[in-house]
């Protein structure tokens, strides 16, 4: 069977044809009698898997239930095990995507460009998935291969002969090329339950440009998800698709709660799912790795679910409807939404776990090579003033390894330490306190290049600042990680701006007009993360890649303490 997205400029195509065929069985189900009634149908989704084909370890590996009690959750080969009990108590189900599913993974997957994660996924049966900001880490061209397939330009294929791509589409409806305004990727899919259509539209973050490197999404530009959503919805409804559901790579944020309770914050995903068309009957997000199962109304007033599954396979989200045989639509009344944790405590299954040990038996010479020690867990948990132990220490290493290029400072940015580094030994045997190459690829699985550049005191004020940006459901906070040689002060009661005080480089006041040597990478040097003041620096100078920094540090003091987070104090 031909894959429709292999050739994108033919998306437009192949959405017409496709639709035609919608088209002329609705037809068909409109003479239904009604008194057949309808369909049941399972949705069921997950997001922001990372390639997490083991079990991920420390905090990565853990649910946090209703009641406080945390379980061990994650792996692939679990995972399997999960989904088929969810299909089994479901006449018809479809298994769906929000995005991410590669990118900052471990060394299982990430050593093979992600190949076996996708292989995975083939293997499970995923009908659909958005483009999470994720996909696109290695550009867009690496975005195509992961759908065609075909080997890697560069590396070859080095986990099989031949890599085949995903026998799913990966779907971005607000995606397209920036010279032309054409579609970069297919805008939906549809899928079919007991019979009946269902449409599946994919959406990206808009604000993805800010998360991923310039150089990355070179070329492509990410337009307003509702009027996207609007769009596709329109589309698909104007050719019978009643049943619409939406893979949203974006989410909210929560304060706690269990699996299944929506104790969020207002956000994005609660904006856009309020104002996006009431054609569409649930909506999937992610991003956030968040958990929390929600109801809320759409612009004509009725409610619909809005779930996320937290990260790294450890909840399965599914929404239960009917579709009406006459209507075609999915009746809200008979929706039922809700998360299962992927638990451990259930036999594996057997396919996957002969994928993953492949893949771990591959990845072993190189993942398992002990690079440092550490005398207890490194944490990415902020403290009060933001900062964290792990954040501090892969600064320290950044500074370290940039005082050729006269660094005085450096700042690595939070979203970019992926996990824990944890003392006890992991199931390799490499020995408690050891850290293995694969351990530390996994905290820095970006391959960032550092870049060292000249920042007045003035400037260097300003970077910090912007550590707090107006958002549109509120105050966005992001507390760079900073070097053993920086501090300063932060108040939360003071004005955008003006919140940080007592800035101090080696011990010395900052003077503003001064000049003073900062290590960032690449991505925050392009702007990443909002912080655009540090695209004014000067005298750039190219360094190491953010990981061979890492390693090296750890490598240069064995038995290593985690840092005290003693260098920003934040006050009322």
């Amino acid at each position: 069977m031909s894959n429709p997205t292999r050739l994108p400029r033919r998306a437009g195509i192949l959405a017409v044809a496709v639709l035609a065929v919608a088209g002329l069985t609705a037809g068909t189900a409109a003479a239904t009698p009604a008194n057949w009634g309808g369909t049941d149908v399972r949705l069921i989704a997950f997001n922001d898997f990372h390639g997490n084909l083991e079990p991920p370890a420390g905090s990565s590996g853990r649910i946090t239930l209703s009641d406080g009690k945390q379980v061990e959750a994650g792996g692939a080969a679990y995972f399997a095990s999960h989904l088929k009990a969810l299909r089994a108590q479901a006449r018809n189900s479809v298994l769906l995507s929000a995005g991410d599913n590669v990118g900052a993974s471990p060394t299982t997957s990430a050593l093979f460009h992600d190949e076996p994660t996708i292989e995975f996924m083939n293997n499970i049966g995923v009908a659909a998935s958005a483009v999470g900001n994720h996909e696109l880490d290695e550009g867009y061209a690496e975005l195509q291969r992961m759908q065609r397939g075909g080997c890697h330009p560069t590396d070859g294929c080095q986990f099989r002969d031949r890599f085949r791509g995903a026998r799913f589409p990966i779907l971005a409806a607000n995606m397209t090329f920036e010279k032309d305004n054409r579609p970069a990727a297919l805008p939906f899919t549809i899928t079919w339950a007991g019979g009946l259509p269902v449409g599946v539209i994919g959406v990206p973050l808009e604000d993805l440009p800010s998360v991923v490197s310039a150089e990355a999404i070179k070329g492509l530009k990410f337009g307003d998800e509702v009027e996207a959503i609007n769009r596709t919805a329109n589309t698909l409804d104007r050719f019978g698709v009643k049943a619409i559901v939406v893979l949203l790579h974006q989410g909210d944020n929560t304060e706690g709660g269990g699996p299944n309770d929506c104790r969020t914050t207002p956000g994005p995903a609660r904006e856009i799912a309020q104002k996006a068309s009431a054609k569409v009957d649930a909506i999937f997000t992610g991003h956030s790795h968040q958990q929390y199962v929600c109801s809320i109304n759409d612009p004509a007033g009725n409610p619909r679910p809005v779930l996320q599954g937290a990260s790294f396979g450890r909840i399965l989200s599914a929404v239960d409807a009917r579709i009406d045989w006459r209507t075609r639509d999915i009746v809200r009344s008979s929706v039922k939404a809700f998360n299962t944790v992927v638990t451990r405590d259930v036999p594996e299954d057997a396919k996957t776990k002969a994928l993953v040990d492949e893949a771990k038996a591959k990845a072993a010479p190189i993942a398992n090579r002990p690079i440092g020690s550490i005398t207890a867990d490194v944490t990415r948990i902020g403290v009060a003033s933001g900062e964290s132990q792990l954040g501090n220490l892969i600064a320290d290493s950044q500074l370290e390894a940039s005082k050729v290029a006269g660094a005085q400072l450096a700042l690595m940015n939070p979203g970019g330490v992926r996990t824990d580094l944890t003392f006890t030994s992991s199931a390799a045997g490499e020995g408690n306190g050891v850290v293995t190459y694969g351990e530390a690829y996994a905290v820095q699985p970006f391959g960032n290049i550092l870049q060292t550049i000249s920042l007045t005191g003035a400037q260097l004020k300003a970077v910090l600042e912007q550590q707090w940006q107006q958002g549109p459901a509120g105050i966005v906070t992001r507390v760079l990680q900073p070097s053993s040689t920086l501090k300063y002060s932060w108040s939360a009661g003071a004005a955008l701006g003006n919140k940080v005080s007592g800035i101090t480089v080696a011990g010395q006041p900052v003077d503003p007009a001064a000049k003073y040597r900062v290590t960032v990478n690449n991505f925050l040097g392009g702007g990443g993360d909002g912080f655009t003041e540090l695209t004014k620096g000067t005298e750039l100078v190219g360094g190491a890649i953010d990981l061979d920094a890492f390693t090296g540090y750890l490598g240069a003091h064995p038995n290593l303490a985690p840092p005290a987070t003693d260098r920003i104090t934040a006050k009322p």
